[in-house]
Parts: structure tokens; C-alpha cells; sequence
């Protein structure tokens, strides 16, 4: 016993502090932090001129490629401790989902007892905590075997690891007329009188909640929608999509970018207000389906139409406007020669959520034959090359005199048109 003991607190000793082994969900996160710290150094560290071997600091084209190489390991490795932290994460999240779902059941049975003070405990009562219990069952059931991909919350994770807003809006209203179902689907087990169970039958009828069933059948369809639109947009080349790490709750209202969208934001907004209204409209009544009135569900057909649209409209493909050559102040005018750097003008060379540095190294220029990795080009900060307009990068040796043509590969893979250029002895 005395030498399990000691076992054990040597293993808890070693995943405490600055544990980063990568087995325990701490020494994830801390490896993680370690590994930005130092790549955040290193960076600003480059951008004051510091740090150069000698071998390298008399070239400055020399010194920006080694620096660029130097760069791109370290982001690699944060970029590996990031994807690793956001398994853990992950992992860990369908816990957090199961606790918050008995965490609105319990809230649920407080605000029950709370105002059954006085008017007494009904079968109504009794009938939705059987629903919420049922509902927060199920849902718990699902969370376990979804655990590896957040519980709960995986229905609403897209392709590209992040939350899917039509999802979202979609699943809040199925969850909510499952459990009005659920709810009147009790109240009819309990009900003795036969005018009751009449009551509660015809409360399903289609003229008493066609506003709900509409509303739920068309922020289902722009689920469904939503995705093949981008699904195929993307394969079109159209629209440029990078993974995420890890799904965040601001997913919802942003674009890939971490920018509020306009169009999501109105649509989770107004989602929830009329999701709010129908709630408390089944309170209010609790013998039928919520009556949502017309003039609200037009309100979120406006709202889904809007968010559709939204969708269809962001992007785009990248697109090189011109080549020049790049001039160092004191330098001459003259043609594009091998060994010197072009700057590519255009737009949308890099894609939303591409910004780290791991994502910007995997930018590529072909000229000619060749394919020219895009330096990473540290300033305090950030970087200035590459950026979402301007590329800076050399002409290689390899590439032989004459017309060529430039394209640009993005992070995301893909590809803008050719732009030509003529490349001097």
C-alpha cells in the first residue's frame, strides 16, 4: 500500500506545475502556452534584427529565408500543440454538455416549485419536468457515445471544426417542439377526463401550431441548405474554408475570421426571440402546440432568407491583379531578373482563419515550373509578408528567361488564374 501511495503521488506530482507531457489535459494546455511564448520570442526577437547567425546576416536575402525556415519549425510545433490541446478540449466537452443539460432540468424544478407556490402542483407541472427529464436523457445518452466530438454539441460541429450557425438555430427549435410533444404527449397520459385527452389531441392539430411547423421546417431546410451551398462552393473554388482548431461559442455570430457577420447575427437574434416567444406561449397554454402568430414566423422566413443569401454572397476566389518588381529604396529601375523579388498584388491570398503562422507558410507561389514557398517575413506583432493583398517573393534561378506565367496557391489550396510576366537575363 505504502509503495502504490507513493505511485500515486509521484504521477499527480508530475502533472502538476508545468507539466507538458501531452498524456493529461494540463500538460496539453501548458505545452501549448509554452510552445506560443517561444514562437512569439523568436518572432519579435527576428523583427528587432536579432538572433542571425553570422553565416547569414551579410544577405538579406539569405537572412529572410532563414529566418523564414526558422519561423515556419516553430509554427509547426505550435501548430501541432494547438490541434493536441483542442482534442483535449473537445474531449472534455461532453461533460461540461452533460452537466449543463441536468443543470437547466434542476432550474427547471426551481422554477416549478417557485411558482406552484400558491396556485398548488399540477399535472402540467409534473408533465414537463418528465419532458425536460425525458429530453435531458436522451440527450445525455447521445453525448456519450459522441463523446470523442463533444457530446451534445456534435450535431451542431461542421466539416470545418467550428459551429455551425444554421445548425445551431435548427437543432434549438427540434429540441424545443420535441419537447412540447413530450410535454403534451404527459399531460395526455395523465388525463382522465375525456374532454381533456380531446382537448390536448386536437392542441396537435396543424391549425393550432402551423406557425411553429413552419418555422421549423424552414430553419431545417436552411441547415440542410446551408451546407451542400458551401460543400459546393468550396469544391468550385469559390469559397476558401480552413479547419478550426476547436469549435468556440463565438463561432455563432462570426465569420471564419473571428469578424461578426450581419447575417448571422440576425438570424441566431431573431431565432431566439421567436424560439423565446413560442416558449413562453406553450406556458401560457400548455394544451396545445404553440400558436406562433404569422406575422412572427414571416419575421424568421425574412430572417432564414437573409442568412441563406449571406451565405451565398461571402467569399470569393483569389485574384492577382498585377506583378511588379520589387524596389529597395536606392535601387534602380529596371526589368523582372532572376534573384530579384516580385511583389503579387491582388486579393484574398490569404483565406479567413488563416492568419497563424503555420497556415501562412503553406502559401505557395508557382513561377514558371517552380514553386517558391512565400517567406514569412516578421515585423513586431505579426508579420508583413505574406498579407491578404501583397506577396513578396524571389525569382529562383531555375526559372528560365522568357514569358512565364505566376499563379498563387493559398492556404485553403486553392488556386487564382495565371497572370504572365516576362523574366530577363
Amino acid at each position: 500500500m505504502a509503495v502504490q501511495d507513493a505511485r500515486q503521488r509521484a504521477e499527480v506530482g508530475a502533472h502538476d506545475g508545468g507539466c507538458t507531457c501531452g498524456d493529461c489535459p494540463h500538460g496539453v494546455r501548458e505545452g501549448h502556452r509554452r510552445a506560443v511564448a517561444e514562437f512569439l520570442s523568436k518572432r519579435d526577437e527576428f523583427a528587432a534584427g536579432q538572433g542571425l547567425p553570422a553565416a547569414v546576416a551579410h544577405s538579406a536575402s539569405a537572412s529572410r529565408q532563414w529566418v523564414s525556415e526558422e519561423l515556419t519549425q516553430s509554427a509547426v510545433l505550435v501548430a501541432e500543440r494547438r490541434r493536441a490541446e483542442g482534442e483535449a478540449w473537445l474531449a472534455r466537452l461532453w461533460r461540461r454538455s452533460v452537466y449543463t443539460l441536468w443543470g437547466l432540468v434542476v432550474l427547471l424544478l426551481l422554477v416549478q416549485a417557485l411558482t406552484a407556490i400558491g396556485p398548488g402542483w399540477t399535472t402540467a407541472r409534473t408533465a414537463g419536468l418528465l419532458a425536460a427529464v425525458v429530453t435531458a436523457g436522451a440527450l445525455t445518452a447521445a453525448s456519450y457515445f459522441h463523446r470523442a466530438r463533444g457530446g451534445a454539441l456534435a450535431p451542431v460541429i461542421g466539416e470545418d471544426n467550428r459551429l455551425s450557425t444554421s445548425r445551431a438555430v435548427a437543432v434549438a427549435w427540434v429540441l424545443f417542439v420535441a419537447y412540447a410533444v413530450l410535454f403534451l404527449a404527459g399531460r395526455l397520459a395523465a388525463a382522465s377526463d375525456p374532454d381533456e385527452r380531446d382537448d390536448l389531441i386536437s392542441g396537435l392539430e396543424l391549425a393550432r401550431g402551423a406557425g411553429a411547423v413552419t418555422v421549423l421546417a424552414v430553419v431545417c431546410a436552411v441547415a440542410v441548405l446551408v451546407r451542400r451551398v458551401v460543400g459546393v462552393r468550396v469544391l468550385g473554388q469559390r469559397l476558401q474554408k480552413v479547419r478550426a482548431d476547436r469549435p468556440r461559442a463565438a463561432d455563432l455570430l462570426t465569420d471564419d475570421a473571428g469578424r461578426g457577420t450581419f447575417a448571422d447575427i440576425q438570424y441566431v437574434v431573431i431565432g431566439a426571440v421567436a424560439l423565446l416567444f413560442a416558449a413562453v406561449r406553450l406556458g401560457r397554454r400548455p394544451d396545445q402546440l404553440p400558436d406562433l402568430p404569422w406575422g412572427l414566423a414571416l419575421v424568421v422566413l425574412i430572417s432564414a432568407a437573409t442568412y441563406v443569401a449571406g451565405k451565398y454572397a461571402e467569399g470569393g476566389r483569389p485574384v492577382i491583379l498585377s506583378v511588379v518588381r520589387s524596389r529597395e529604396a536606392g535601387d534602380l529601375d529596371g526589368p523582372i531578373r532572376t534573384g530579384d523579388d516580385i511583389e503579387i498584388r491582388g486579393a484574398g491570398f490569404v483565406p479567413p482563419g488563416a492568419g497563424t503562422a503555420d497556415r501562412l507558410a503553406r502559401m505557395v507561389v508557382r513561377i514558371g515550373p517552380v514553386n517558391v514557398h512565400v517567406p514569412l517575413v516578421p515585423v513586431r506583432g505579426g508579420f508583413s509578408n505574406p498579407t491578404d493583398t501583397v506577396l513578396t517573393v524571389p525569382v529562383p534561378a531555375d526559372v528560365e528567361p522568357g514569358r512565364v506565367e505566376v499563379q498563387v496557391v493559398t492556404a485553403a489550396g486553392v488556386e487564382t488564374g495565371r497572370y504572365a510576366i516576362d523574366v530577363t537575363d
